[in-house]
C-alpha cells in the first residue's frame, strides 16, 4: 500500500510538473532547484515580498529553510506562509539548526504555528530542539549538523504532529515519516549522502514537490531521495561525484527500481498528548 503510494505520487509529479516556491537558503538554491528539476518538477527561488502574494496563487507548495536567516528573511518567510494559508498550499519547513541559536529556533516555532498545512523535515537534533523536549539543548547540535540519531527524535515528532497538526520527517541513518495515525521508517540511502553540503535541504524542496500533487505526509520524497542515494553512491568515488550522479539518478529513476529497493516498515500508532 505504501510502496503504491510512492509510486502514484512519483508518476504525479512528472506528469503535472508543478511549481514549488522556495524561500531557501544561498548555500543550497542551486542544489534543490536541480534536485527539483531532475525530479520533474518546476522550482522558483523567490524572496521578495513584493511578489510573494502573486507567486504563491500559481505555485503548488512552499518550502521555507531557515539556513541563512536574519531579520529581513524571518518576516518575507512569515508573509509567505500567510500567502500558502490564503491559497490553500501546503508548507514545507526545513528547521535548520533549530537548537543552535535562540533565533533559529524562535522563529522555527512562528513559522510552524502560523502555517495551516505543515509539513516538518529536519534532523533528529532539530525535531527534538523544536519539539522543545527537556533534553534539547545547544549540546544536542553542531551548527546545522545533528549530534542525535533519528530514532531519539520519535517521540519529539509525535508531539510536533499533534501540537502542529502536521506530519514530520526525520532524516538520518534511518529516516521516519510520523503522522498522527501511522509511522513508517525507511532504511535506504547511503552513508556518503550527509557529506554532501545541503542534502536533507534538497530532501525538503523534493517533499514541496509531492506535497503540490497532495502526497502532504512527506513520505514519497524521502523514499525516492533515500533510493536516488543508495544508487547514486554505488556510481561514485566521493561526495563531489555523488552530487552529479544523484541528479541523473533522479531523472532516470524508474517505478520498478523503486519498488524493488524500497526498505520500509509501516507501525501504528498512538499520539500521545505530551512528550
Amino acid at each position: 500500500m505504501s510502496t503504491q503510494i510512492i509510486i502514484n505520487a512519483l508518476n504525479t509529479v512528472r506528469e503535472h510538473k508543478p511549481l514549488v516556491l522556495n524561500i531557501t537558503n544561498y548555500v543550497v538554491m542551486n542544489n534543490t532547484a536541480n534536485g527539483l528539476l531532475a525530479l520533474g518538477a518546476s522550482p522558483i527561488m523567490a524572496h521578495s515580498r513584493g511578489e510573494l502574494a502573486e507567486m504563491m496563487v500559481f505555485s503548488g507548495a512552499l518550502v521555507v529553510n531557515i539556513g541563512t536567516l536574519d531579520s529581513v528573511w524571518v518576516e518575507r518567510m512569515l508573509f509567505a506562509v500567510e500567502q500558502a494559508n490564503k491559497q490553500g498550499k501546503p508548507v514545507v519547513l526545513d528547521p535548520v539548526g533549530c537548537g543552535a541559536s535562540q533565533l533559529r529556533t524562535h522563529t522555527s516555532r512562528r513559522i510552524a504555528d502560523l502555517a495551516d498545512q505543515l509539513i516538518i523535515r529536519g534532523n533528529a537534533s532539530e525535531i527534538i530542539a523544536l519539539a522543545g523536549l527537556e533534553n534539547a539543548t545547544q549540546a544536542s547540535c553542531k551548527g546545522v549538523d545533528a549530534l542525535d540519531a533519528s530514532e531519539t527524535a520519535v517521540d519529539a515528532a509525535r508531539y510536533l504532529v499533534e501540537h502542529y497538526h502536521c506530519n514530520v520527517v526525520i532524516s538520518g541513518e534511518t529516516d521516519f515519516i510520523i503522522g498522527k495515525n501511522s509511522e513508517i521508517s525507511l532504511h535506504n540511502g547511503h552513508a556518503m549522502m550527509p557529506f554532501v553540503t545541503g542534502m536533507g535541504c534538497t530532501l525538503s524542496a523534493l517533499t514541496g514537490a509531492f506535497a503540490a500533487v497532495g502526497e502532504t505526509t512527506g513520505l514519497a520524497a524521502a523514499a525516492v531521495l533515500g533510493v536516488a542515494g543508495e544508487i547514486a553512491a554505488a556510481q561514485s568515488a566521493g561526495p563531489g561525484s555523488l552530487q552529479l550522479k544523484l541528479l541523473d539518478v533522479l531523472y532516470q529513476l524508474d517505478v520498478d527500481t523503486l519498488a524493488q529497493r524500497l526498505q520500509l516498515t509501516l507501525v501504528k500508532i498512538a499520539i500521545s498528548n505530551k512528550p
